[in-house]
């Protein structure tokens, strides 16, 4: 085929589900250790629950007729079209990878952008779905790390941050998006991590910034014709967090969210021309999480990301006074304008119920639901909402948590006991939970009896920047003690178990999930580590070149003496001896973030200890596990592996 036209076997792989000849429910892309086989009773059970699904909005048709969706029918999500809300689901890819994509703008054939890697590698490929030719149309060099960046407002040309260079450096890229070939370097960096926000709407600037860490950003334009880059000079003190951000529709003025001398991310103005700087929300004492601005009115829409949900806001013409548009509890994020200018359209993600895709009309704010994603057969009804609580750590800082509570008629009247405990600890650590549905959680409360506690640990996002530093560094085995002190709170609540807690997490989640067991050995029965990180020095040794600066900004630069000693003495692989608890490790061999390395080590080293480990290990997986059979098959472990060390069977 010439110029790229068609996609490698690798990304159009049909090749049905295989199984393993021990075990009929573990395909056969993973490797399993010490792993009993998952009984046919438990499979059909969750099944259920398994089958539940979720949509994404990922944008407007050009021309306002319908949507374009991501959910999965098959093995991974897809990308399907909606004419009308409620209307069917058409499916137009069909790859074995999960993809992801948006239509080009004012485009009148429905042309695609795409992005999708191959087995987890996270090395992203842009494509162009060609839906008059009925071509998937690879645009970019099939190897290298490509991130899909703004499009011109036109459709005609698109930005790509891409480590093509040198495998280490991601420079900016333009490229006709209907042309294979076209990349053109626009901005060559060295050391550094720059993103694309925004294009200009007359075409002529980019909107970008140097990402250092999640507490210190600095944005900038730049130039398309020349490349110049024009750093933004605020006329602010100090380092601060920026983003989301983009241009006015005038261009004149961007809107970006940052906090400069504020604990949170607060909406400003920012006058390209003659520098003059107004704060909008001012009176909001949370983070703005999301921003999108009609090209044609100026209106602007933003979120807030409210101690874990969002509040969606209306800015007319740019500058206020903004309305709150009012929405069910609930994660919003994708906001996008309609053509036409009169609609809003977003993914929302509520804690009882799958997420789903919705439009507002925004001179009524009439809400529109979209998609109706399944619910595997299950009883809606029976579906359970967490309760926040705090919890107060060793230096008397609370700490903010979401609590899950069992149904109490699991239990007949006069034999209940107190319920086992599983705390599920986010990663990043710059991250955050916030109450979305998951249906294992449900499977664990309303199967299981479990109770579930997903705590926000100093060093989470959305609760100001001193709460994110609280963490960083040497101050690292303090999040760890926040843990210890909600084994603490546990134990003073009747209801819950203190003998029977397990803990789980994945990426970051996963060092503290092992942290955990190394420091309350005692305390804790079992710990699913996820794709966690062992070792923080082998960790930033092996990490991808281009991740590097950015993971030791946050966690600290293993070359410094004295930060290597302190990595040296609460690493968990150095700490193996204080484990007690049985240890479940899950990562994909493709893992590009957590090196697979981290995952074989702390394995090998427990199980020396003659500490029970189960291992599962898939070959054709990255930074957790994406495809649906890999997917269901960690979770049937996992329920396994609680069942027996929680003392539920």
């Amino acid at each position: 085929m010439k110029n790229g036209l068609l996609l490698t076997l690798t990304f159009l792989s049909t090749v049905p589900v295989a199984w393993s000849a021990d075990d009929p429910r573990r395909p056969a892309a993973i490797e399993a250790q010490d792993v009993p086989v998952v009984p046919p009773e438990l499979a059909a059970r969750l099944a259920q629950y398994q089958s539940v699904r979720g949509a994404a909005f990922r944008g407007w048709a050009p021309d306002g007729t319908g949507v374009l969706i991501s959910t999965r029918f098959g093995n991974s999500s897809q990308l399907h079209r909606v004419y009308e809300p409620g209307g069917r689901r058409e499916q137009i890819t069909f790859f074995d990878e999960p993809v992801s994509g948006t239509f080009i703008p004012k485009g009148t054939d429905g042309a695609i952008l795409m992005s999708m890697d191959s087995g987890g590698n996270e090395n992203n490929q842009v494509l162009l779905l060609d839906r008059f030719r009925y071509q998937s149309i690879l645009l970019t060099d099939g190897k290298s790390r490509n991130q899909l960046g703004a499009i011109r407002h036109d459709g005609s040309l698109m930005a790509i941050t891409s480590n093509q260079r040198n495998g280490r450096d991601v420079d900016i890229y333009l490229a006709n998006p209907r042309q294979p070939g076209s990349m053109k370097l626009l901005m060559q960096v060295e050391k550094e991590t720059w993103n694309v926000h925004d294009w200009s709407h007359d075409g002529k600037s980019l909107l970008i910034s140097r990402y250092v860490s999640i507490n210190e950003v600095y944005p900038a334009v730049l130039d398309v014709e020349t490349g110049k880059r024009t750093d933004i000079q605020f006329p602010v003190k100090g380092k601060f967090a920026a983003g989301p951000m983009a241009f006015t529709a005038d261009d004149h003025s961007i809107l970006i969210a940052m906090d400069a001398q504020a604990e949170f991310r607060r909406l400003m103005k920012y006058d390209l021309g003659s520098t003059a700087f107004l704060e909008i929300t001012n009176n909001i004492n949370w983070d703005i999480s999301d921003l999108a601005i009609e090209p044609t009115s100026g209106v602007a829409a933003f979120t807030v990301n409210e101690d874990g949900a969002s509040k969606l806001y209306l800015l007319p013409k740019g500058v206020g006074p903004y309305r709150d548009l009012k929405l069910p509890l609930g994660i919003v994020s994708g906001l996008e304008f309609s053509p036409d200018g009169k609609r809003l359209g977003f993914t929302l993600a509520r804690p009882d119920a799958p997420a789903d895709v919705y439009t507002m009309v925004l001179d009524s704010g009439e809400l529109t639901r979209w998609t109706f994603s399944e619910v595997g057969g299950l009883n809606p009804a029976a579906f359970i909402a967490p309760t926040r609580i705090q919890f107060p750590s060793f230096d008397g800082r609370l700490i903010p948590a979401y609590y899950f509570k069992p149904r109490e008629d699991r239990q007949p009247a006069g034999a209940r006991r107190p319920v086992p405990v599983y705390i599920s600890i986010h990663g990043g650590p710059e991250s955050q939970y916030q109450p979305f549905f998951s249906p294992i959680i449900q499977f664990y409360l309303n199967e299981l009896g479990i109770a579930v506690i997903c705590p926000n640990v100093r060093g989470s996002a959305g609760y100001g920047k001193k709460y994110l530093e609280l963490d960083n560094a040497e101050k690292r085995e303090d999040s760890v003690k926040d843990i210890g002190a909600l084994l603490d709170w546990i134990a003073k609540q009747p209801e819950l178990d203190a003998s029977r807690v397990a803990v789980a997490g994945g990426s970051y989640g996963g060092y503290m999930t092992l942290a955990s067991l190394t420091n309350f050995g005692d305390r804790i029965k079992a710990g699913i580590d996820n794709v966690g990180i062992a070792s923080f020095i082998s960790f930033l040794e092996r990490t991808a070149p281009y991740r590097v600066e950015l993971r030791r900004a946050e966690y600290g630069d293993e070359r410094d003496p004295q930060m290597k000693a302190v990595f040296e003495r609460i690493d968990p692989l150095n700490n193996t001896d204080k484990i007690r608890a049985a240890l479940l490790v899950i990562h994909g061999r493709n893992d590009p973030r957590v090196p697979f390395f981290e995952a074989e080590q702390i394995a090998a080293k427990v199980r020396a200890g003659n500490r029970p480990v189960w291992t599962i290990f898939a070959n054709n997986e990255g930074h957790g596990f994406a495809k649906k059979d890999n997917s269901d098959y960690q979770r049937a472990v996992e329920v396994l592996f609680l069942k027996k060390h929680l003392n539920l069977e």
